[in-house]
């Protein structure tokens, strides 16, 4: 399942399982009945009870039980796994911040069959990650059992409109429940559908109504000129694309029972979709028009939260915002971290989870990883991930739990 790449651990040594199978004082787990090795073994960190499987083979019979998933399902949260993009796409190289180690995980073979359509991951949620293709085609996964399926087509309303998000939402409660929103259209128009995994299909599409609440002035659909770094760290204007992978960049927050989506506009701003209201609306600017910075849009704890790295009196800053009527400012990288990016025409692609934010920072001169807890403002970058003797270049992340139990539903062979 896993090649363990980790610089901080050593060689492991295979031990008996006589010795695995005992807690000590002369207890052995044999002695359980099945429901309850199931739930002792529900509790084991997901690469642990992988290595566990060759203890025996009892053991080994738990990972296809119904009851044992059903068991892990009633775990209330586990440590996010952060899954590597690079411009390869042929491998499945995930962070482990438990285990501080990079792992190689098993490439799912539905996606190592699409001969020159390699889909990218677009958003994830849970322990599912989705992924587009370069048709448009959308594919739910999850990369621990590298169950795969192809959803339905979104239909023909949308073919014609510019898609500007794509995001994940799944339930807690339930594994195997998930939607997945787009958001599409003009400003001037903007509209939405949703895919749910409950009913295996598209709802109808709905339009938004513009508010400007937040802002006297809307940019979205302005003549200004905003720069920004694009992901070969060349300095473009306001009509930027952004890597296949963080293209359609947004999350998805329930606030007060009500799903809110937001994303990037062209222009740099942040754009708020209230799909049970069926409304969206502009925040105000971060940085003034003709700024350089490099922007991105993350969820953490369930609120929307805005990273960015600027330059300003010789130096590099790279500060994470919250935006409660108006922007505040959250987390800032220790100066000395952030100063090494100045002039580099650096850029980010961040993903959050939890309390911590996973940001890849690239450039033509530099290419690093940091990790970053928003709530006690601790930044620590990660070590390079070598494979064959060399240290691969990521250019975004997507998080997601590793969970046997999440399914995909109508599984594809």
């Amino acid at each position: 399942m896993e090649q363990n790449m980790s610089p901080f651990s050593g060689k492991s040594k295979k031990r008996k399982a006589s010795d695995d199978a005992y807690f000590g004082c002369g207890f052995s787990l044999d002695e359980l009945n099945q429901d309850l090795l199931e739930r002792v073994l529900s509790w084991l960190p997901p690469s642990s009870f992988f290595r566990l499987r060759s203890v025996c083979k009892r053991w080994n019979s738990v990972a296809t039980s119904a009851s044992f998933q059903l068991a892990c399902s009633q775990i209330p949260f586990r440590d996010p796994w952060f899954l590597m993009v690079d411009q390869d796409l042929d491998r499945s190289i995930v962070f482990d911040p438990a285990e501080a180690n990079w792992k190689i995980l098993n490439h799912p073979a539905y996606l190592q069959q699409r001969h020159g359509c390699k889909p990218i991951p677009v958003a994830s949620s849970g322990g599912l990650v989705c992924y587009r293709t370069e048709s448009g085609d959308l594919i739910v996964c999850n990369p621990v059992t590298g169950a795969c399926r192809q959803l339905p087509p979104a239909g023909q309303a949308s073919d014609n409109q510019t898609l500007h998000a794509i995001t994940m939402y799944s339930s807690p409660k339930d594994p195997a429940s998930y939607r997945i929103v787009l958001v599409s259209g003009e400003f001037s128009g903007l509209s939405f559908r949703v895919f749910d995994s409950a009913t295996n299909r598209w709802q109808h599409e709905l339009p938004l109504v513009q508010k400007s609440e937040n802002s006297s002035e809307s940019s979205m659909t302005g003549d200004e000129t905003v720069y920004f770094l694009s992901k070969a760290g060349d300095v473009v204007a306001t009509d930027m694309q952004r890597s296949p992978s963080k293209q359609y960049s947004s999350v998805l927050t329930v606030e007060n029972g009500e799903e809110v989506v937001y994303f990037l506009s062209q222009s740099g701003t942040v754009v708020t979709c209230n799909l049970a209201r069926k409304t969206f609306s502009e925040h105000p600017r971060l940085l003034p028009i003709f700024s350089e910075y490099s922007i991105d849009v993350v969820e953490c704890n369930g609120e929307m939260l805005v990273v960015v790295l600027s330059e300003f009196l010789e130096t590099a800053s790279l500060r994470v915002w919250k935006f409660d009527r108006s922007w505040r400012q959250v987390a800032a990288m220790p100066p000395s971290m952030s100063h090494e990016f100045y002039g580099k025409k650096v850029d980010i692609n961040c993903i959050g989870s939890g309390d911590m934010i996973f940001i890849c920072i690239n450039s033509g001169d530099c290419s690093s990883y940091v990790l970053c807890n928003v709530v006690a403002d601790e930044w620590k970058e990660l070590p390079k991930c070598c494979v064959n003797g060399k240290a691969k270049e990521f250019m975004s992340a997507f998080s997601f739990e590793p969970r046997l139990e999440a399914s995909v539903c109508l599984s594809v062979s």
